[in-house]
């Protein structure tokens, strides 16, 4: 699998990408290495499958669906890098963001 960056370079997928990010954001939290990893697996069985182009920002999304159910904590630090926040409104806007899809 070929993944394209918001620059438009391509480059293989690499699962060890995603494990080592959410290892980073996750780190004082209580989630497994195990859980990471297969956090891991799930995102590159859904790519694997997925139809059309597969971005950075595909990955990134899928990412952060699971995290969301996974750790609340976690998903909002790793949002804060991938999503590149730069004032706590960010946080916030993220925040109730989060609540509203808890709701559905």
């Amino acid at each position: 699998m070929v993944v394209m960056k918001s620059n438009g370079v391509r480059q293989p997928f690499d699962r060890a990408k995603i494990i080592a990010g959410v290892g980073a954001a996750g780190k004082g939290r209580p989630v497994s290495i195990d859980q990471i990893e297969r956090l891991a697996e799930d995102v590159e069985d859904e790519m694997r499958f997925a139809e059309g182009d597969l971005t950075t920002e595909r990955v990134g999304r899928a990412v952060l669906e699971r995290l969301r159910l996974l750790d609340e904590v976690l998903y909002l630090r790793f949002a804060s890098v991938y999503k590149g926040f730069d004032a706590a409104s960010d946080f916030q806007r993220e925040l109730s963001l989060l609540k509203k899809l808890q709701k559905a």
